[in-house]
Parts: C-alpha cells; sequence; structure tokens
C-alpha cells in the first residue's frame, strides 16, 4: 500500500470551477483490460503521460482524454468521464477503466437523486453531441467539462443542470462547499 499526502493544488484548479475543463483526446489509447486490467491502480501510466504530452503539444491547458483501443470514451489522466444527454447520465463501462471512488459515489448519488445513469461504451460523437459533461476525481470531486476537442458541450453554460445538481449533493454529503474552497483562491 502506497499512501500520498500532499496539499490540493486550489490555486491552479480554481478556474476549472469558474471556466470549466477543456478536454482532448490523444492518438496513443487506454491500455486495454485484456493487456492489463483497469481495475488494478499500478500507477502504470506511461501510455498517460506520452498521450498528454501529445495534447499539451496542442493546448498547453487541456486535460489528456483517453480512447480505448475500439476508439470508445475512457478515461483521462485520473479521472472518469460522465456525459450527460436528455438528463441521463452516462460513464464508460467498468471494466474499460479504474472505476474510481469518487465515480462510484456519483453514480450512487444520481440513484438518490433519481437521476438515470448508465455505464456503456460512448464514442466521440456522443460526447460532441452531450448536453453536458464533467470529469470525476479525489482531488477535483465533480468538475465540469465545457469542451472536447475544441468542440463546445451542450450550451457552453457550466455547470448544466444535471452536473450542477451533482456537484451540490456531493457538497452536502461530505460536508463543505468544495467549490468555495477552490473558487476562493481565483
Amino acid at each position: 500500500v502506497i499512501v500520498l499526502c500532499r496539499p490540493l493544488p486550489l490555486r491552479e484548479r480554481a478556474r476549472f470551477f469558474r471556466d470549466g475543463v477543456r478536454l482532448m483526446t490523444s492518438s496513443i489509447r487506454r491500455t486495454p483490460p485484456w493487456a492489463l486490467s483497469p481495475q488494478a491502480k499500478t500507477h502504470n501510466y506511461l501510455n498517460v503521460g506520452m498521450a498528454d504530452l501529445e495534447v499539451k503539444d496542442r493546448d498547453p491547458d487541456a486535460w489528456v482524454m483517453l480512447l480505448d483501443e475500439r476508439g470508445n470514451l475512457s478515461e483521462g489522466s485520473s479521472n472518469n468521464l460522465f456525459l450527460v444527454k436528455d438528463g441521463v447520465l452516462y460513464t464508460p463501462r467498468r471494466q474499460m477503466v479504474l472505476a474510481g471512488v469518487t465515480r462510484q459515489t456519483v453514480l450512487d448519488l444520481a440513484a438518490t437523486l433519481n437521476i438515470p445513469a448508465q455505464e456503456k461504451d460512448m464514442d466521440l460523437y456522443e460526447a460532441y453531441c452531450a448536453d453536458e459533461m464533467f470529469i470525476t476525481s479525489s482531488s477535483l470531486c465533480i468538475c465540469p467539462v465545457t469542451s472536447i476537442n475544441s468542440i463546445d458541450v451542450g450550451s457552453g453554460k457550466i455547470p448544466g443542470p444535471v452536473t450542477g445538481g451533482l456537484m451540490a449533493a456531493f457538497s452536502e454529503m461530505v460536508g463543505m462547499d468544495y467549490v468555495s474552497q477552490y473558487t476562493a483562491h481565483l
């Protein structure tokens, strides 16, 4: 067991809660589950590091979103992806990603809030047509996405109603307004 403790990068990430995260895909794919199970958190992030370098070369402020070997959305560098379309929450199948704790928390909150949720394979077209998009991680909790591959998500207004509702429910569950904790550093 490895435990890593360090302060959250609140100042560096505060703008994401105001402006959203810009995602970009890379030509480098997520290691397929037949080669290495994504359920094993091994910190073998060589492909993620290479993909991040490729994305940062195109847009230094963008975050990488990996595709799987079939071109479906997978996961980012230490984050999971969610799309919202017509009020339904979608996320890649757990067999294809490291099913993070915050990802599962969001699925549990969605059930509590009667937001239909589904794990499924999703291609880039579905991302381009999404009404809302967000990423989850232990440090970001739930963070809105404003674009993917320079294509605006939905109306461009963040957070969208489903994302905003989940963010509020997450803050209530943990007993603190994590968004204010970040945005206080703007």
